[in-house]
C-alpha cells in the first residue's frame, strides 16, 4: 500500500514540503490552523514568493484543471491523523521574545493536537529546527498522548532549504539526515525519499541528538564564514585593501572554497540569526556555553555591517541626513524571496529614515511585505522611481534586476551620482565610468 502523508504547518517549509511529497507521487494532506492560509493554498496560490513553488502547487492541488489531485489542505488535526501514515511537522520555531532561546510552543502544540487522534501505528517526523534534546522529549510526549501508545513513533529529519532554491533543495537535496530509533522508522523514511535516494542523494541515519545538531552546526558554520569575510572587510577598510580580491584569493584554496565568502551587508532572514542565537542558548543550558562563545562575535560582526552602511551613507550625504533623499534598492533579506524577516536592507533603511532622510525603497517582490512592517518608509514601483532626486543610492539586496541596471539611465534621474554597493556585486568600473562615486564595504574608495 502506498504511504499517505500529512504535513503539519503550511508556511514556507510546510507548503514546499507538501508540494514536493505530491511530486514524489504520494497522496498528501496539508494541515494548518489558519483558515485563510488553507483557503489560499486550496485555491492554488502560494502565500509567499518562492521560485517554482506556485507551479508545483498548481500541478498537484486537487480541484484544478490538469492537476494530479494528490494534494489537499485542511484545518482538522483529526482528519490529518486519520489520513496520514507519516506526519511531517513543519511549524516555525522563532526566537523567544527577550531571549536568545527558540520558542518551541508551535512544535509542542502540533504534537499535542495531532497525538490524541493517532489510533493506528504512525510515524511523526520533525523537520522544524529545534534545540538539541527536543526530539527525545517530544518522542515521550507523543507516545504518552497517542491512543496507539509507542506505535506512534518519532523521527527527526532536519530541513536544509535555501530560500530562492527551496523547491530544488526538497526534490534534490544534497543530503537527507534522519534521526531514528527503529528500523521501521528508517524503512518508512527510505520509502518516502526513495526518488532522491535512487538518484544518488546520501541518506544518513543518526541518533536524535546528532540529527538536531546537524542543522544548528551547518547554520553556525555558514554564519561564521560570512562574518569572517566581513571581519576581513573591516581590516581591508583600515588597511586600504580590497576584500573582493581577498575573497577570490582565499576561495582558490580548496580547504576554504569560494561559496559564502562574499563580503557585504551580512546575513538576515528568519533562520540564520535566530538559529545561531538559539544554539548558543541551548549550549548554555547544557553547560557547554564556552564552546559557542565565538558565535556572539559572529552575530556582532554581522550587525556591525548594518551600522557601517548607515555611516557610509551619512558620509555620502555630506555628514547628515536632514533634507536628503536616499534610494534603497532591496527590501527582502536575500534575492528571489519576498521574506523581510530581519532584513538588513530594511534595517538600514529604517535607521537612515530615523536620522532625518527621506527614504524610498524598491524591491521586485518584497514591497508589499515591507510596507506592512515599515509603513513610514516610502515605496516605489521601479528602481528608477525610487532613485528620482536621490542624493545617494544604496544597493542592499542583490537581485539580478539591480545588477542589470544601466548606470547612465539611473544617473539621469538622481540628484547626485553616489552609489553604495552593500553587496559588492555591481561592476564598479562601469558605474564609475558613468560618472558615479562608487563605494562598497571593504573596498578602497
Amino acid at each position: 500500500m502506498t504511504l499517505r502523508i500529512s504535513v503539519i504547518g503550511t508556511g514556507y517549509l510546510g507548503a514546499t514540503h507538501a508540494a514536493a511529497m505530491a511530486e514524489f507521487g504520494f497522496e498528501v494532506l496539508g494541515l494548518d490552523i489558519d483558515p485563510e492560509k488553507i483557503a489560499t493554498l486550496t485555491a492554488g496560490r502560494v502565500p509567499m514568493y518562492e521560485p517554482g513553488l506556485s507551479e508545483l502547487l498548481l500541478k498537484h492541488v486537487a480541484g484544478h484543471e490538469g492537476s494530479t489531485g494528490r494534494l489537499r489542505f485542511t484545518t482538522s488535526a483529526k482528519e490529518a491523523a486519520e489520513f496520514g501514515d507519516v506526519h511531517f511537522v513543519c511549524v516555525n520555531t522563532p526566537q523567544r521574545k527577550g531571549e536568545f532561546a527558540a520558542d518551541m510552543s508551535y512544535v509542542d502544540t502540533a504534537i499535542d493536537e495531532l497525538a490524541p487522534h493517532l489510533t493506528r501505528p504512525a510515524l511523526v517526523v520533525g523537520k522544524s529546527t529545534v534545540p538539541v534534546g527536543s526530539a527525545a522529549r517530544l518522542a515521550e510526549r507523543l507516545a504518552a498522548l497517542a491512543p496507539v501508545g509507542a506505535d506512534a513513533e518519532l523521527a527527526w529529519n532536519p530541513e536544509f532549504l535555501r530560500e530562492g532554491f527551496a523547491v530544488q533543495d526538497t526534490l534534490r537535496p544534497d543530503r537527507i539526515v534522519v534521526g531514528a530509533q527503529s528500523e521501521r522508522a528508517e524503512r518508512l523514511l527510505r520509502e518516502v525519499y526513495a526518488e532522491p535516494i535512487g538518484a544518488g542523494v546520501p541518506f544518513l541515519v543518526t541518533d536524535y541528538a546528532t540529527a538536531e545538531l546537524v542543522k544548528a552546526a551547518a547554520n553556525s558554520f555558514l554564519a561564521t564564514k560570512i562574518s569572517f569575510i566581513n571581519a576581513m572587510a573591516e581590516v581591508c577598510e583600515a588597511a586600504g585593501a580590497d576584500v573582493t580580491l581577498l575573497s577570490t584569493a582565499l576561495g582558490h584554496d580548496e580547504r576554504i572554497g569560494r561559496k559564502f565568502l562574499n563580503s557585504g551587508l551580512g546575513f538576515g532572514g528568519g533562520c540564520l540569526p535566530k538559529d545561531i542565537r538559539a544554539f548558543m542558548a541551548r549550549a548554555g543550558e547544557l553547560g557547554a556555553d564556552q564552546a559557542l562563545t565565538f558565535l556572539r562575535e559572529v552575530d556582532s560582526i554581522n550587525m556591525r555591517r548594518r551600522s557601517r552602511m548607515v555611516e557610509l551613507a551619512r558620509e555620502q550625504c555630506g555628514g547628515g541626513f536632514l533634507g536628503r533623499r536616499v534610494a534603497v534598492l532591496g527590501a527582502a533579506f536575500k534575492p528571489d524571496s519576498d521574506d523581510i524577516r530581519d532584513s538588513p536592507a530594511l534595517n538600514v533603511a529604517a535607521q537612515i529614515q530615523l536620522q532625518g532622510a527621506q527614504v524610498t525603497v524598491y524591491d521586485p517582490k518584497a514591497v508589499e511585505n515591507a510596507r506592512k512592517m515599515f509603513p513610514s518608509l516610502a515605496y516605489a514601483d521601479s528602481a528608477l522611481e525610487a532613485a528620482e532626486g536621490a542624493h545617494v543610492v544604496l544597493h542592499l539586496t542583490e537581485w539580478a534586476e539591480f545588477r542589470a541596471l544601466d548606470p547612465a539611465e539611473l544617473g539621469a534621474v538622481v540628484a547626485e551620482r553616489r552609489l553604495l554597493d552593500g553587496r559588492n556585486v555591481l561592476d564598479a568600473d562601469a558605474w564609475r565610468a558613468a560618472g558615479w562615486t562608487y563605494r562598497a564595504l571593504g573596498r578602497p574608495s
